[in-house]
């Protein structure tokens, strides 16, 4: 049952986030009381996700770093400059929406990318070193880079906001990779198939409590919320045109492409979400729900554009087989 449920909801993963974001809207501030659920869902999300992270691909991918290190300089410094650099030119006397932009540009890349490249057959194990090694990181690099770039213009709880990361994403990531090790693999085939069901409506919920939060900000929609969303749009397919034309430049091959395409162009939205509510004034969150309103649905046209190529592809090696001249 909970396999057929997953497979239900993986189909459903374009329409869960904006569905989720609507719903809390909707339900107003009604369930903004249970936003202290929001960190221990996610962190369930976060080891969920973890048991499938092996210390053996790990080691593989480190041996051969570069493509690792061109992911996170895309995630960490090339997208936050860019966010930051289309927030001054677009809201300059707004500091509460560019440091949102800015948040929803530098939080980790996600978990659900794993699903996408694994879709997609794409390097998953590159895909869970990024996902780790990024997570790792993620309590030391969102706040360092916020107060490079936001500075003091908005007042930054540094050392609570690394506490929240450690604990919704760090200590949970350790305990998966820790369980996979000690049962030798045998615990993702079993488990992961059972609790993805659970992460992804506990995903749910936490979307529509943090759209309960932003209600009121999201509840008008006028001109300058329809333009935010527009630039949300413009931000994350640039991330996505960025790493396509990045592993071209590189000459990778397809498997690692996809890889760097879904794990830099999606992002840990649900713990940004998370971050901009607990640690940030409301209106900071707005850009970052916007994101989980689009996310899964850019990813999964990215996907329909990657599918169609390697289609395309197969058809041509078929048909140089076929021909006279061909192998």
């Amino acid at each position: 049952m909970l396999l057929k449920l997953n497979r239900v909801l993986n189909r459903m993963m374009p329409l869960i986030t904006p569905l989720s974001v609507l719903t809390g809207v909707l339900c107003g501030s009604s369930l903004t009381p249970y936003t202290y659920l929001s960190p221990w869902l996610f962190a369930f999300m976060t080891f969920a996700g973890s048991i499938s992270l092996g210390v053996r691909d790990f080691v593989n991918v480190i041996k051969k770093p570069l493509p690792l290190f061109v992911c996170l300089f895309i995630l960490h410094i090339t997208m936050p400059l860019v966010a930051f650099g289309l927030g001054n030119l677009l809201y300059y006397t707004d500091q509460f929406t560019i440091t949102g932009l800015v948040l929803a540009a530098v939080i980790p890349t996600g978990v659900s990318s794993f699903i996408w490249v694994s879709i997609y057959k794409g390097n998953t194990a590159l895909t869970l070193s990024i996902i780790l090694i990024d997570t790792l990181l993620a309590p030391f690099v969102v706040p360092g880079v916020l107060s490079v770039l936001i500075g003091t213009n908005v007042e930054l709880d540094t050392w609570a906001m690394m506490g929240s990361l450690f604990w919704m994403i760090v200590v949970p990531s350790l305990l998966g990779m820790i369980l996979n090790e000690w049962s030798k693999g045998a615990v993702a085939p079993v488990w992961s198939p059972r609790l993805n069901p659970f992460s992804k409506v506990f995903m749910a919920v936490v979307i529509m409590i943090n759209g309960s939060v932003i209600s009121p900000y999201l509840a008008d929609i006028d001109l300058k919320l329809v333009g935010l969303a527009a630039v949300i749009v413009l931000m994350a397919s640039t991330g996505y045109v960025l790493c396509f034309l990045t592993a071209k430049v590189l000459r990778w091959n397809e498997a690692d492409e996809v890889a760097l395409i879904f794990n830099g162009g999606m992002r840990n939205i649900s713990a940004g979400a998370v971050l901009a509510v607990s640690y940030f004034p409301a209106p900071v969150a707005v850009p970052v729900v916007l994101g989980m309103v689009f996310q899964q649905l850019l990813a999964s046209l990215a996907g329909v554009i990657l599918g169609r190529r390697s289609r395309g592809r197969e058809r041509l090696k078929f048909a140089s087989s076929r021909s006279p001249h061909g192998g």
